[in-house]
């Protein structure tokens, strides 16, 4: 037994015919293609190991505008991670012809990752091995088409010239130093034992000679294979992949496989050449590839998690947040039914299925998508969702709930009722469409207002919340640390008179005395006046400061001097040794913060001062 080889049965002479191998009997074209049957079984053979390679980068980007190389590398990251330290996901396949391609390539090497490895892809022609080696990849995939479809109509050749000028190519890949993928590209329509067999086994004799492992990629380039048991070659996999792996002896480390989706088949042909025997599947994100597209690479996932019972490391949440980057980023549009990924694959619009979820949400869930792919589940309302469905709507939707700060609505709830007689007259009136999320608010905030802050709630805290961050942005400011009172003057006078939300400010030291002048509006010095020989000892803004060291901040209250609505701000002041020496206080006015909300940055003081 040699090191790539186990013991070969039987040598399978290259046969050349006279007239190309069409399989007419299969391939009418004038209608439908044919499945047909004899009858004849293999036992599945699953190997040892198997893993992912990603086409994303190469056959994913024939079917779509190409990808930015700042977006492959997001892309290329997020695919190791998924694919975890074990490298599931074990290669990615780049195109390395134009200044774009190179970016990206150089971009994903930079990152240092052991997985994906990244690989090329080149046409069969000796002079591309250069561009593979000067990136310094060690692998690259090769054009190696192997039906007569291809052979006989497209090149124009013989099968014996094609395969000298394939055995050529691999040998130049060889001699650079690169491990050559061959393509077996057009395999389910090719001669299986009158081509594809012989060619192997000259490439496990360049094997053996190099000492080189050679990989061959088998490519349904035109989804024609069959998964079925008893169906006849070139469409059975089951069979293709026995006479590669038990009859012809190729290892099957160095067998993949890469399928498209033209009859539908694309996932579970994938699944099933795993099952006799190839170690290697070949996918693309969200299925992207030439035409109707390659195995999905987040459906290969979850079908290597449900082979093995492990996911072995592999991060699948990542998957939601490839989707949301695609959608979000890449604005490419996934429907959303879409397995996995689909804004609603986990989403149920069934009232009875609404209310099993209510009760176990296992009853109706394909698994925890919660838990695996941070995705919880999620029903949409119609006038099949019925009280169940409106209750779980509204449970996880509305902030409130969701935060745990009101507890979730039973069915039972009479707003609920309210809201459901609404849905149902929307119906008989005609409606057809599913009932928005913005509807649904509406309603919810109608007939269940308790869920809700009131506006003037909100703006309250957003007004405190931008006089924190002034009042933080004021008292960390180089003027005040600086401790030279002539610069604090003249700073606190200058942010007074850029911002008008500020009633007064001023710094009073640990003994309550204020040591600066109170700051205020032009023309409103002569209100606070009573406050410059003030002790504010006993104030809870100083005390509470002074006490904790921490900033402290009131609610809002209407100040007796002005009549106006106001809150105090007091923050302590550390000398270069981190001694507090004293505390500023600023009161803000309500109504002034509540017109900077929509209109100032919050780096306010650069912005303005």
């Amino acid at each position: 037994m040699s090191t790539w080889m186990l013991q070969q049965t039987k040598h399978y002479p290259l046969v050349e015919p006279d007239e190309p191998e069409l399989f007419r009997d299969q391939f009418p074209y004038s209608s439908v293609p044919r499945i047909l049957f004899d009858n004849t079984e293999v036992p599945m053979c699953p190997a040892k190991e198997i893993w992912i390679t990603d086409t994303t980068f190469r056959d994913g980007q024939q079917s779509r505008p190409p990808y930015t190389p700042e977006q492959i590398v997001k892309i290329y990251s997020m695919l190791h991670r998924l694919g975890g330290p074990r490298g599931i996901i074990r290669q990615s396949e780049f195109f390395v012809y134009s200044e774009r391609d190179r970016k990206a390539v150089e971009g994903c090497l930079s990152l240092g990752y052991e997985f994906p490895e990244v690989t090329g892809w080149i046409r069969a022609d000796a002079g591309d091995f250069r561009i593979i080696r000067d990136f310094g990849l060690r692998e690259t995939g090769i054009l190696t088409s192997v039906s007569d479809y291809h052979i006989f109509l497209k090149m124009k050749k013989d099968r014996k010239a094609v395969m000298e000028q394939y055995l050529s190519i691999v040998r130049d890949a060889i001699d650079h130093g690169i491990k050559p993928r061959c393509h077996f590209e057009d395999i389910t329509r090719a001669d299986i034992y009158g081509f594809c067999i012989p060619f192997a086994q000259e490439l496990a004799l360049l094997m053996e000679e190099s000492k080189v492992p050679v990989k061959i990629r088998l490519c349904d380039t035109m989804g024609y294979g069959i998964s079925y048991p008893g169906a006849v070659l070139p469409r059975s996999i089951p069979r293709m992949i026995h006479a590669f792996h038990k009859e012809t002896g190729y290892p099957s480390s160095l067998l993949e496989w890469h399928g498209h989706n033209d009859f539908h088949k694309v996932h579970i042909n994938a699944a099933t050449a795993w099952l006799y025997g190839v170690s290697a599947l070949n996918a693309s994100l969200l299925g992207y590839g030439e035409r109707t597209g390659n195995p999905p690479l987040e459906a290969a996932v979850i079908e290597y998690a449900g082979l093995k019972g492990d996911t072995n490391g592999m991060e699948l949440g990542v998957i939601t947040e490839i989707a949301e980057y695609y959608e979000k980023e890449i604005k490419a549009p996934i429907p959303s039914n879409y397995p996995f990924v689909g804004a609603e694959f986990n989403t149920t619009r069934a009232g009875i299925h609404a209310d099993g979820l209510l009760k176990n949400e296992e009853i109706y869930n394909i698994f925890d998508t919660a838990v695996i792919l941070n995705r919880p589940l999620k029903v949409t309302v119609t006038d099949k969702s019925g009280l169940a469905g409106i209750a779980r709507w509204i449970n996880e939707n509305i902030p409130s709930i969701i935060h745990g700060q009101t507890d979730e609505v039973s069915k039972r709830h009479p707003g609920i009722k309210h809201i459901n007689a609404w849905v149902v007259e929307q119906y008989e009136q005609g409606r057809t469409t599913s009932i928005s999320n913005e509807e649904l608010l509406a309603q919810v905030k109608h007939f269940l207002p308790s869920l809700f802050e009131s506006e003037s709630v909100k703006v309250r805290r957003a007004a405190i919340d931008k006089a924190l961050k002034l009042a933080n942005k004021i008292s960390s400011s180089p003027e005040i640390q600086s401790l030279d009172s002539l610069r604090i003057e003249a700073f606190l006078d200058k942010v007074v008179k850029k911002e008008g939300s500020i009633q007064l400010i001023a710094v009073t030291n640990l003994e309550g005395q204020r040591i600066s002048q109170v700051h205020t509006q032009r023309g409103e010095k002569g209100r606070f006046r009573a406050l410059l020989n003030k002790n504010f000892y006993k104030h809870e803004w100083f005390g509470r400061v002074v006490q904790t060291g921490e900033a402290y901040h009131s609610d809002l209250f209407f100040s007796k001097y002005t009549g106006l609505l106001i809150m105090t701000a007091a923050y302590p002041l550390y000398d270069a040794g981190g001694t507090m020496y004293a505390v500023m206080d600023i009161d803000f006015k309500f109504d002034e913060l509540v017109k900077l909300l929509s209109n100032i940055p919050e780096e306010i003081l650069e912005s303005r001062g």
